[in-house]
């Protein structure tokens, strides 16, 4: 995002602010409630401050009327926007704030290195209800019908028209991009300008992930794997995904005598800040696409472990394996290693 300020005059809601590129920025965290990305995003506004942006920091899920103060004092700033800019188009209360947005914004801009980023953009060209990969396939709850109808709203804004341009800024490959939608590269300049080069150590780092926590991998097989895949490259490390519970952790540090280690930021800054192993092993997740970048002539290896589809669960969405196996495939710069089999 620095590195194109220029281009991206608002994120989230467009109000004062000038920042080194020269662009009236504001960027609105519309705060969680899970402590782990909570500290990630105070460290993250720190570094936008430090660019020269103005950070709005909402406690948007505060509490009951939460909701209403932050909507109530982001409208205005909504309703102004020429440009807007956001970090999850899954995300209900992100649906629920474009519904706000007056058609004169002429410029959507989605901003996202997750996996989730491939499955928005085939679902856009597809015309389907945007709905998170890991959720597909299942019966719709009360909420998501009760919710139907802002979605729709959603997804409607974010289709382009003659009026209205759409962007995705992305390092996710994207293979189905609907007509009308620019697709552009992020390619990780700023973060490699801005951190290292790192100091490489001779072992290797794990990298963990949340399916066990999204349900869609067994906990038992999950740890089994990650056992056997430390065990058979040498990991002393696990750095946590920070939806990774305190319990699943603790289990996994006293099975594998693991070092867990919860960043205080996304991976790829802490990776080119260092120190960081020579390899990095990963199972099927984003860092598989955005490490490779960050970490460019560094030397250090990426390489990602597939899931068995003997560690799904039950209720994982039938979509799962091949999604997983999708993310695999596309990546680029990495080695891939066979799904691993119990200690």
């Amino acid at each position: 995002m620095p590195a194109q300020a220029r281009r991206l005059p608002a994120v989230g809601a467009s109000a004062g602010g000038t920042g080194a590129g020269g662009a009236e920025l504001t960027v609105v965290v519309l705060s969680p409630t899970d402590p782990m990305t909570r500290g990630q995003l105070r460290r993250m506004a720190d570094l936008a401050r430090d660019e020269g942006y103005r950070v709005r920091w909402e406690e948007a899920r505060g509490g009951t009327t939460a909701p209403f103060h932050t909507i109530g004092g982001l409208a205005g700033s909504l309703r102004r926007a020429d440009r807007i800019v956001m970090g999850d188009p899954f995300s209900r209360y992100v649906q629920l704030l474009l519904t706000i947005t007056r058609a004169r914004a002429r410029d959507l801009v989605v901003v996202d290195d997750g996996t989730a980023t491939m499955e928005f953009v085939a679902q856009l060209a597809r015309g389907e209800r945007l709905v998170r990969w890991h959720r597909k396939g299942g019966r719709p709850g009360a909420r998501d019908l009760l919710f139907a109808p802002v979605s729709s709203s959603a997804r409607r804004r974010l289709t382009p028209s003659d009026r209205r341009r759409v962007e995705v800024f992305s390092s996710m490959p994207v293979t189905e991009i609907p007509d009308g939608v620019t697709v552009t590269a992020n390619d990780f300049a700023w973060t490699r300008a801005r951190f290292g080069p790192p100091r490489i150590t001779q072992s290797a780092d794990l990298v963990g992930t949340s399916l066990v926590e999204t349900g869609v991998v067994d906990g038992d097989r999950y740890l089994e794997a990650v056992r056997s895949l430390a065990k058979a490259h040498g990991a002393t490390r696990y750095f946590a995904h920070r939806r990774e519970s305190a319990e699943k952790l603790h289990r996994l540090a006293v099975e594998t005598g693991l070092e867990i280690v919860r960043p205080d930021l996304p991976l790829e800054l802490i990776a080119r800040r260092g120190p960081i192993g020579r390899t990095i092993l990963s199972f099927p997740s984003t860092v598989v696409h955005t490490l490779p970048l960050a970490l460019a002539g560094t030397g250090v290896r990426v390489a990602v472990c597939d899931i068995d589809p003997t560690w799904l669960t039950d209720t994982a969405s039938p979509r799962a394996q091949g999604f997983l196996s999708g993310v695999t495939g596309t990546a680029r710069d990495v080695h891939r290693l066979a799904a691993v089999s119990p200690a």
